[in-house]
């Protein structure tokens, strides 16, 4: 979004495809960062994109027993699933299947490449802001202030705890339900 602002900074209005406006690292709440780590990511600071327990995990328990493990991609994985979107037509199962298969090889090179081009913070930074909050909420900044009426340095620990619940499923966790 491009933001106008007056000679003596009011902001006169915006232009937009999106309703995002980007939010550095430093001006997001901390519980936003720890709640982000906790559900989605627990070992993001000891790996390099891909995190091989979870894949692990995943595999045995789905592959092997059947059971729903929940997911095994990383901060990394989920930034590089949302910068390029896997192709969802509706093919055959097979073709389907194969192309997730290609997808999940290419978010786990992109994962890669970003791990070794961007720091952690950026990366999280990064995500907190391509994110889609529904509700033409897109990226942290702008879903602070639709859903709380706030910025994101602001959020406190609730709040925050909503918004990272949003990322596993921004329908049933949106607080305007």
């Amino acid at each position: 979004a491009a933001e106008v602002y007056s000679e003596d900074n009011v902001l006169l209005g915006t232009f937009k495809i999106q309703n995002r406006t980007w939010t550095e690292y430093e001006d997001i709440s901390p519980y936003v960062i720890d709640a982000l780590i906790a559900t989605e990511d627990i070992r993001f600071y000891r790996h390099s994109g891909i995190d091989p327990r979870g894949l692990m995990r995943v595999m045995f328990k789905t592959v092997l027993l059947g059971q729903d493990a929940g997911g095994g991609s990383t901060i990394s994985q989920q930034l590089a699933k949302n910068l390029f979107p896997r192709d969802l037509s509706n093919d055959p199962s097979i073709i389907r299947t194969a192309k997730l298969v290609v997808a999940k090889f290419k978010e786990w090179y992109t994962a890669v490449k970003l791990e070794r081009s961007y720091t952690k913070e950026e990366i999280m930074t990064m995500y907190l802001n391509v994110f889609d909050f529904i509700h033409n909420a897109v990226g942290i900044h702008s879903a602070a202030r639709i859903y709380f009426n706030t910025t994101p340095d602001s959020l406190t620990i609730e709040q925050s705890a909503m918004l990272v619940g949003m990322l596993k499923n921004s329908v049933a966790y949106n607080p305007l339900r």
